[in-house]
């Protein structure tokens, strides 16, 4: 949590002079295959996700490349405008078959995240694709580790064979990215959307971006290791939700004050300090799996907790409050059960 706090580059002081209502924040969409063949828990079907790019269209919402966006974003610099990030997770052989020409036929940016030992696997891109999609105008190729395992300290893993083994997948994958593609962006996602606080601290001291795959937009609070993006498969991403989506604001509560989402218990409680734009009545809470869930309102802080225990290693509470101009306000904390086994 301390690497976090000295990383963040804005006060929280500065920060209560932005009005959240107005300000433009930056949503991140996060896809896997773009493919009708593929699973469908990972998958966006093509006609989906043609539709889901004439909807960011209609609205007039700017696609943006991610890591400028982010960069300025949390740097004190506020986007002018709403914006919209397209990631792609894994570099799956679809995303060069199937979205690279619809995006290159619209001129959209977009950031592919790279397991490294999974290139030129079946069902994955080779080098050569990945070269010719890093030399279109728009096209980032990032950092998503080396072998895509689960990277937060495992049970019983001393401290020592755990930063032996993540400094081996984060630097061995960064580097490759340099010798085959001459790339070397400071951005990072984490597989299967796990961290903790330790991991995010090595993040943090490589001055690299972190994005999860918890739901929910970047604002000036944000934490810059454990940026949210909204999951597009099939499940997630059909139109009915996804104007609120593109059009959420970043929870006005700084990330500093969001515990680690290592389960001290279970369930375990969120408690978030109330915030001037924050009316309790208005707030609505889900649990994964559980539906909408109930919370208490203390005297400065409002606490959320699930009625039962969770059987899954990871899940997330979901958080929403409506905001000014029908948007709403979107705030998505991770869980992880250690004990639970690895996908």
């Amino acid at each position: 949590m301390i690497a976090r706090k000295l990383w963040m580059s804005v006060t929280l002081g500065a920060l209560l002079l932005v009005n959240h209502a107005a300000r433009a924040d930056l949503v991140v969409l996060q896809y896997h295959h773009i493919s009708d063949a593929t699973p469908p828990s990972t998958s966006t079907s093509v006609s989906l996700f043609q539709a889901q790019l004439d909807v960011i269209s209609e609205l007039g919402i700017d696609v943006v490349d991610l890591h400028d966006a982010a960069k300025n974003l949390l740097s004190n610099n506020p986007l002018k405008r709403q914006s919209v990030a397209l990631t792609f997770d894994d570099a799956y052989e679809s995303v060069y078959s199937e979205a690279a020409d619809i995006l290159q036929e619209r001129s959209l940016p977009y950031t592919i995240f790279v397991d490294t030992k999974a290139v030129g696997n079946r069902g994955y891109m080779t080098w050569e694709q990945l070269q010719t999609l890093a030399e279109r105008d728009g096209v980032s190729i990032a950092n998503h580790s080396a072998g895509h395992g689960h990277m937060a300290r495992k049970l019983g893993e001393t401290e020592a064979d755990w930063q032996q083994r993540i400094t081996h997948s984060l630097d061995s994958a960064q580097a490759m990215l340099q010798e085959k593609l001459g790339t070397d962006l400071a951005l990072f996602a984490y597989p299967y959307g796990e961290f903790d606080e330790a991991l995010e601290a090595e993040v943090a001291e490589r001055g690299w971006f972190g994005f999860g795959q918890q739901s929910g937009p970047i604002g000036p609070l944000s934490g810059k290791t454990r940026l949210p993006r909204f999951p597009m498969a099939n499940a997630y991403g059909q139109l009915n939700g996804l104007k609120d989506k593109l059009a959420s604001k970043a929870f006005p509560t700084d990330a500093n004050a969001l515990p680690d989402g290592i389960m001290a218990s279970n369930p375990p409680t969120l408690t978030l300090p109330l915030a001037e734009e924050i009316n309790p009545a208005r707030l609505t809470c889900f649990a994964s799996g559980m539906g909408r869930i109930d919370f208490k309102v203390l005297d400065d802080e409002i606490s959320i907790k699930a009625p039962k225990p969770f059987n899954s290693r990871r899940f997330r509470y979901n958080c929403t409050h409506p905001a000014k101009g029908g948007s709403f306000y979107w705030l998505s904390q991770q869980w992880l059960d250690l004990s639970k086994p690895e996908d």
